[in-house]
């Protein structure tokens, strides 16, 4: 009998904190970006359009950069790329490399953030930029070698030249983790027609397609805890006492109390009472002045739409209990105030702003 017993005793006890568990009130926790630093380590291949085969005019490239991300869809980056550069003619076929490195400043857009949300736990990401660059070209002894007799190049030039670049480009993260991502990009350069040496009457269009890591560095999220509020415990009433009957006088003349009811409201997150509102405390006094009898029920509340339950418990009981002694201050007995608060788990009018308010009933 005593193990049976025991055993009882347990699933009790496992069955009310089940049933309390399932009574907490739960709020998702948030993901929030962090600004966080990243750069790109990138080698791929560079193509500059002009009049030979597609295939002759590629050469290898590669870029570096390092950047700030400062919001979640928006972002900096500067960095170098380059490495080399071809250009050449079809008649007679003959093709030249030379050298260059380009500084660049660009502005990034996070599209997949832009558009879908920010989640780090997002695969693939996307994003767009634009930006201008700083382009240094050297080493074209290439050219200067060739037999020009044919093809005069009206743009050779010799030893270096400095030229400034405008840019725009696409590319995507694909993550791997926190930290590392495989980056995938492609851009297009728009250079002086002076870049490969040759007129051409219009713009040197670059175009680089690249592939490498991006990197993460320090925390670019937090993670906030899930929290629970507990519902408002419930408070078992005493038991009445057994009524002992005595003999009663005889009862006074009945005086009808006239109900009145007056709103007193309160400002965002406060209970202390405004100047506004104290002409509706003094209308409440010479009520209850003149009917003695009367009492009057001051109930707090507050808005639901801002703070937390309970925070917002706590302000409806000050609301109540601010009115309750203004009332005692001014002369009303204690004996005939009844102060009760709701918190904001009764919402008494439509409008959020007005159920930041203590409700006075007399009767």
């Amino acid at each position: 009998m005593k193990i049976r017993n025991l055993l009882l005793a347990i699933l009790t006890v496992s069955s009310t904190l089940a049933f309390a568990q399932e009574q907490r009130i739960k709020e998702e926790g948030k993901t929030l970006f962090n600004p966080h630093w990243f750069m790109q380590v990138q080698v791929g291949a560079a193509h500059t359009i002009g009049e030979a085969k597609f295939t002759d005019l590629i050469s290898p490239a590669a870029a570096l950069n390092v950047g700030y991300k400062f919001a979640p869809a928006f972002g900096a980056r500067i960095g170098v790329s380059g490495w080399q550069a071809k250009a050449g003619w079809v008649t007679p076929s003959q093709s030249y490399q030379y050298k260059y490195l380009q500084g660049n400043l660009d502005l990034m857009a996070d599209l997949s953030a832009l558009f879908c949300g920010f989640n780090p736990d997002r695969v693939f990401n996307g994003y767009l930029f634009a930006g201008v660059g700083f382009n240094h070209a050297f080493d074209n002894d290439e050219a200067n070698a060739l037999d020009t007799r044919a093809y005069e190049m009206e743009y050779l030039w010799q030893d270096s030249q400095n030229l400034v670049a405008g840019r725009l480009g696409l590319g995507c993260d694909l993550r791997l983790n926190d930290r590392l991502a495989i980056n995938i990009e492609g851009n297009a350069n728009i250079l002086s027609d002076k870049f490969n040496s040759k007129k051409a009457g219009n713009c040197d269009w670059q175009f680089n397609v690249l592939v490498g890591l991006s990197i993460k560095f320090g925390k670019s999220y937090t993670k906030t805890a899930p929290v629970y509020y507990e519902p408002e415990p419930v408070v078992e009433q005493p038991k009445a006492e057994p009524v002992v009957e005595k003999p009663q006088p005889k009862p006074a003349p009945v005086v009808t109390v006239e109900p009145m009811k007056q709103s007193v409201f309160f400002a965002l997150n406060s209970a202390k009472i405004q100047d506004d509102q104290l002409a509706k405390i003094e209308s409440l006094v010479k009520h209850l002045e003149k009917y003695p009898t009367a009492k009057v029920a001051v109930t707090g509340y507050a808005d639901k739409e801002t703070g937390n339950p309970g925070i917002n418990m706590t302000l409806s009981e000050k609301r109540a209990n601010n009115v309750a002694d203004v009332l005692k201050a001014k002369g009303i007995a204690a004996d005939r105030i009844v102060t009760d608060f709701k918190g904001d788990t009764v919402q008494p009018n439509t409008n959020p702003t007005e159920n930041r308010v203590s409700i006075c009933v007399v009767e």
